[in-house]
């Protein structure tokens, strides 16, 4: 009888849109390393089909990988995941990126804009969670997400950094980020693939009721994509999403919105936002 596949060593825990898809490919590139490129969503989507459900993922995992890891960026902000996966991973490392949330929630928006998913104003969604997206702005506060996943995890488990950092210094990241996870820096790290940007929202596209036209297509393409005539096809009809802009006084609503809850973030993981936070002038205003 063979061995079950054995579970995650590390999890990459979100936020959404806040770079985890980067992290993700750039942890993959590490031969020591195994992740899925799916995310799982087990302990927030998928969680009553059990473990060995959860352990089917990582059956691919070579014999040599010195580590095993999964990302699912709704994991941060889901209630329910911290007790379940202290529970079946107590030991687990822990990596949580963090992003100024007004423009977390703008990007989260802005994705589901061009998939179709939403087509009415920003005002309609960010103004107030009572709507029928409210992850677009709860999912920001991070303070009350980290304050739950500290209830079940050591402090130490947790790595906690800003998206900024990703811009700033993406190889620092990356080394910062292997050391919590103890895995061995990949000799052969390229500069310019570490600094690439991924699940970039000013990607050109095509027109969404063609994309949805094709949807049922998608796998039998894929092989073809990266061929000059497709790309060449391709690029003859996309284009930049064109997205509602983000009002400024509607933007200084969410800053306001998410004060109290930047200063608990600071509070826990001793990050200074202070970049994140409203002016002086605009709370007084």
């Amino acid at each position: 009888m063979s061995a079950s596949p054995r579970l995650p060593d590390f999890v990459i825990i979100g936020a959404a849109k806040a770079a985890t898809t980067w992290i993700q490919m750039r942890l993959q590139e590490n031969p020591s390393i195994f992740m899925p490129d799916p995310e799982p969503h087990f302990f927030s989507r998928e969680y009553d089909k059990g473990e060995d459900y959860y352990r089917s993922w990582f059956e691919d995992a070579p014999g040599w990988a010195a580590l095993v890891g999964e990302k699912s960026a709704d994991y941060l902000s889901d209630p329910a995941t911290p007790a379940r996966l202290a529970a079946m991973m107590p030991q687990a490392k822990l990596v949580a990126q963090l992003r100024n949330p007004v423009d977390r929630a703008y990007s989260d928006y802005k994705m589901l804009y061009r998939r179709g998913l939403v087509s009415d104003r920003p005002e309609d969604y960010l103004s107030s969670p009572d709507n029928p997206e409210p992850r677009f702005l709860l999912d920001g506060l991070y303070g009350r997400h980290l304050s739950t996943w500290l209830r079940h995890f050591d402090r130490e488990q947790l790595l906690v950094f800003p998206f900024e950092d990703v811009k700033a210094d993406p190889a620092g990241v990356i080394e910062r980020v292997s050391a919590h996870i103890d895995a061995p820096i990949a000799p052969d790290t390229d500069r310019k693939t570490v600094s690439r940007r991924e699940n970039n929202s000013r990607e050109k596209l095509l027109p969404l009721p063609l994309r949805q036209m094709l949807a049922p297509f998608k796998e039998t393409v894929r092989p073809l994509r990266g061929k000059p005539w497709f790309e060449g096809a391709r690029a003859l009809l996309a284009r930049e999403v064109k997205y509602p802009a983000l009002d400024p006084a509607l933007r200084r609503r969410m800053e306001e919105f998410y004060r109290d809850d930047i200063a608990l973030t600071e509070e826990i993981t001793g990050l200074d936002l202070a970049h994140w936070k409203v002016p002086a002038a605009s709370v007084a205003a």
